[in-house]
């Protein structure tokens, strides 16, 4: 996957927004469109496949519960916190610069491409807390056609998107990606398809 680098456009990150001013902007109860909709298991990344094969424990964790991650003020300025840091403290750079090759996943440390800023911003998320479970790898394509990676945080208020190109945490259907794949929430080593909004909107009329 070809992974578009960091833009040198800053943008501010609302890390100052309580968790009462997220509900008043998504509604008291989120709708069925704040949470993507996956379906059957697909093909793993090359790059996620190579990384499984070094870091196998990372691949390996399963769990029954899925809920979402219950969004509270605490929990909700730890995504925002990590998102801006690791953004920040990670120059953006290609595979090929760094390591002489297309596809290479792995924890940066001050330099890396999209799938990296994400494999660091899921390790400190869940060393702040947030369930695995709840933090999926996620394959989009940007409207220009080139394919990206983001995190995905599962909540009780709607998946949201952890993103380098952008220090704002967006709810999934308030980015202008199309998405792709994901890990699934019940196991750390495989993907899911993710249906696409025009899909659902058609099958809900018929």
């Amino acid at each position: 996957m070809f992974c578009v680098v960091r833009s040198s456009m800053k943008f501010i990150a609302a890390a100052s927004i309580g968790i009462v001013a997220l509900m008043a902007s998504v509604g008291a109860q989120a709708g069925t469109g704040a949470y993507m909709q996956t379906g059957k298991l697909t093909s793993q990344p090359i790059g996620h496949y190579e990384f499984c094969k070094r870091e196998a424990a990372e691949c390996n964790i399963v769990s029954r519960d899925t809920r979402a991650l219950s969004l509270n003020n605490s929990n909700w300025q730890h995504i925002q916190t990590i998102n801006l840091s690791v953004n920040e403290r990670i120059k953006p750079m290609t595979d090929m610069e760094i390591y002489g090759v297309e596809e290479y996943w792995a924890y940066p440390t001050t330099v890396g491409d999209c799938e990296d800023y994400v494999l660091l911003k899921q390790r400190e998320l869940a060393k702040a807390g947030v369930p695995m479970t709840d933090l999926l790898i996620t394959v989009v394509r940007k409207p220009d056609g080139e394919g990206h990676a983001v995190l995905t945080v599962r909540t009780d208020r709607g998946d949201f998107v952890l993103d380098n190109l952008t220090d704002e945490v967006l709810r999934w259907d308030e980015t202008d990606y199309t998405y792709l794949k994901r890990q699934a929430a019940n196991n750390t080593g495989r993907w899911v398809t993710i249906e696409s909004q025009d899909n659902l909107l058609v099958g809900a009329v018929k």
